[in-house]
């Protein structure tokens, strides 16, 4: 659900506050340069293309090299066809060497150590490392978990559920596990069974951050603010340093009509990350919508929102006469 407020409407007995004035010509440039940025030009002037504003620059990711492969047979074929009285010592902790750095390559593909690692790698090394048992007994789930991921980031549902289930199996008391099926579930717009894990997970460590954020988030696409505002605050407490944790509580308080307090969240988003546009802009709304105008110049934050991320100016909108900011999802 969108929140929309009309800031103003020009007619002869229309009275202005202080910042309306401002937001309606600024939504009115807002109009003007968008329009211009789309290319309606004058007809002695040919429209600016997007090649002519900023050059185009194709860059080339490096192929990344094959996974090494681990048979079973790998030492043996590491040191040849040999007896085992004619063992050469030295050679054989030279492969062994070897070995582990080939292990190690695989096991980091597989848990997407460097972040950029794509889902089919992932898949592909997590199975290898299943296959030939580099992580034994119960430590496998990590395995599973990892590959779970990676079939979710590759849009295979299915697979990924079967790994995340295993995952649970293989170490029931794992917070971290419930937590990605219960991301995994959300996803899929299951908010009852994302609520399930999220709640298991918060049982077992309930001081699981991450956890309490994602919670908060199924409560409130659920409209279950309280709930969603009560998860916020617990995670600020024990992340007061976390501008987003005050920016996404801010913007629970603007749903629950609760504006003042939504200004003094976003402003203390805004004093941890000076840098955070959605705090400016959400502060900004909460003021318009408030009408805290007097306290607050909403003009201002949504000016400098927009000079953050200028995509943020999607959701300012002219309509004739009349200007209403709509809250972005």
């Amino acid at each position: 659900m969108r929140e929309a407020i009309e800031c103003t409407r020009v007619k002869a007995s229309s009275y202005f506050t202080a910042w309306q004035v401002p937001l309606l010509l600024f939504a009115a440039a807002l109009a003007s340069a968008q329009s211009q940025t789309a290319g309606q030009s004058g007809p002695d002037q040919a429209p600016t293309t997007a090649s002519e504003v900023q050059p185009q620059i194709t860059v080339t990711a490096p192929r990344e090299q094959a996974l090494p492969e681990l048979p079973p047979d790998a030492f043996t074929k590491c040191m040849g066809m040999v007896s085992p009285e004619s063992i050469d010592y030295t050679q054989a902790v030279m492969c062994q060497e070897q070995l582990s750095r080939e292990r190690h390559i695989v096991v980091s593909a597989c848990i997407n150590a460097k972040g950029d690692t794509a889902p089919a790698r992932i898949i592909q090394a997590c199975t290898e490392s299943l296959d030939q048992d580099i992580f034994e007994g119960r430590t496998r789930f990590f395995l599973f978990a990892a590959r779970a991921a990676g079939y979710f980031a590759a849009g295979d549902k299915q697979h990924a559920l079967e790994d995340f289930n295993e995952a649970i199996r293989m170490a029931p008391r794992n917070a971290y596990v419930y937590y990605n099926r219960g991301v995994f579930y959300a996803a899929q717009s299951d908010s009852a069974s994302a609520l399930q894990d999220f709640d298991t997970a918060l049982g077992i460590n309930s001081k699981f951050v991450p956890a309490l954020r994602q919670r908060a988030r199924v409560y409130q696409a659920r409209g279950n603010f309280v709930e969603a505002r009560a998860d916020y605050s617990t995670a600020i407490g024990l992340e007061p340093k976390t501008a987003t944790l005050w920016s996404e509580r801010g913007y629970v308080a603007i749903r629950q009509q609760d504006y003042a307090g939504a200004v003094k969240d976003e402003a203390e988003a805004i004093r941890l990350d000076p840098k955070l546009a959605r705090a400016y802009f959400l502060r900004g709304a909460a003021a318009a919508f408030g009408g805290l105008g007097s306290a607050q110049n909403p003009i201002e934050d949504i000016k400098t929102a927009v000079d953050i991320d200028p995509s943020l100016a999607n959701y300012v909108k002219l309509k004739g006469k009349s200007v209403s900011l709509v809250l972005p999802p």
